[in-house]
């Protein structure tokens, strides 16, 4: 290489240095999903107006009865009763959550609030507990009718992520009934700390008060490869719908062992699925049970998807057969080569993508370098 050219060359990769170093510095500056506050009545149109490394927002918060329906891309969920919730699930049909955690839009049984609906009968059967800590819906659900592929066994959205944007982008969650704000239903309260666990034709969502000081703890978003079970222990029953009171579980990672209080750690994808159980989960008690028949519980949900599916704009979910259940949503364990860690794995997959991209700009330019 001639002395001009190694000139060049050296000039070239500083610059690109500069690129990366100030990319580090754009995603430095984010405000993270979890630290941001916003009264529900003076929504902005999007919680994260950022554009990072995964790139910016798809959907809104400012949601109203102009964004309702099938194509609905509203990004403001709620967890307030067993007739009144949201999931996370994908905008487009026969996604996978692996890859679309990102941009995942509120699915509700509540009409009214802008969101994407679950289409009745899409909801076979659900436990709704409410502790002195978090409020907790799980439950069944035929996936292909809330876009997701059939055999997606899922993964884990909360509102942290890689790089603190949380999944999805700007994902925000509110309640009117968390456990110390009981009886003040008329105000919707952010929920900071919050998981919800979709595939396998089941799901959790839990919604910790962020007024309980072990709300981070309840709500974990480190221990996404093991799965509902061990993250939101439960009874639910496919066929049965009950809304109990409860005492909390354990952190998710905490089990105790011969007397002692012992913190499991997830290992990192690298070292393959998870195929034996990492420890035995105790099951809170729960108490004060009501049944309900579903029909009764989403009865808005006939009437409103039924108005949907007449509209100019339905978007409907596809997928080639219906999905049937696995058993209890307790049995669902392990994780999906689709589903993407949202703890430290995925730290180190978020570092590995800047220094592909770092090695990308170098590479390109030492080869305009050559070739000039």
């Amino acid at each position: 290489m001639s002395s001009v050219a190694l000139s060049r060359f050296l000039a070239l990769a500083i610059a690109s240095a500069s690129l990366v170093a100030a990319q580090d510095s754009t995603t430095s500056a984010i405000t993270p999903l979890a630290s941001k506050h916003f009264d529900y009545n003076n929504l902005p149109y999007q919680a994260d107006p950022d554009n990072g490394v995964r790139g910016t927002q798809s959907g809104y918060n400012l949601c109203n009865s102009t964004t309702e329906g099938p194509s609905s891309l509203c990004q403001t969920g709620f967890l307030n009763h067993a007739d009144d919730w949201c999931v996370w699930s994908a905008p487009n049909p026969g996604s996978t959550i692996g890859d679309t955690e990102h941009e995942e839009v509120a699915w509700c049984t509540k009409p009214g609030r802008g969101t994407r609906l679950i289409p009745a009968g899409a909801i076979t059967g659900l436990q709704f507990i409410k502790t002195k800590s978090y409020l907790q819906v799980v439950g069944f659900i035929d996936q292909t009718k809330i876009d997701l592929a059939a055999d997606d066994f899922g993964g884990e959205l909360d509102p942290h992520g890689a790089d603190l944007r949380g999944n999805p982008l700007g994902g925000l969650m509110y309640s009117n009934n968390l456990p110390s704000k009981s009886g003040d239903n008329n105000t919707f309260t952010q929920v900071i700390e919050w998981h919800n666990f979709m595939g396998s034709n089941s799901f959790c969502m839990k919604v910790c008060d962020p007024a309980d000081p072990d709300a981070p703890n309840l709500c974990q978003h480190i221990y996404d490869r093991i799965g509902t079970m061990y993250n939101c222990p439960n009874q639910a029953q496919n066929g049965t719908f009950e809304a109990c009171e409860g005492d909390n579980q354990d952190p998710p990672g905490v089990f105790t062992s011969n007397g002692q209080v012992m913190t499991y750690t997830q290992p990192p994808e690298s070292l393959g699925a998870i195929t034996t159980q990492p420890y035995s989960v105790r099951m809170p008690a729960s108490s004060n049970c009501v049944t309900y028949n579903s029909a009764d519980l989403f009865a808005a949900l006939g009437s409103a998807t039924a108005a949907a599916s007449s509209g100019a704009a339905t978007a409907t979910a596809s997928g080639s057969a219906k999905a049937s259940g696995t058993g209890s949503t307790a049995s669902r364990s392990g994780s999906s080569a689709s589903a993407t860690a949202t703890g430290g794995a995925q730290n180190n997959g978020a570092f590995t993508l800047q220094v592909s991209a770092a090695a990308t700009i170098f590479g390109t330019l030492f080869a305009a370098v050559l070739l000039s």
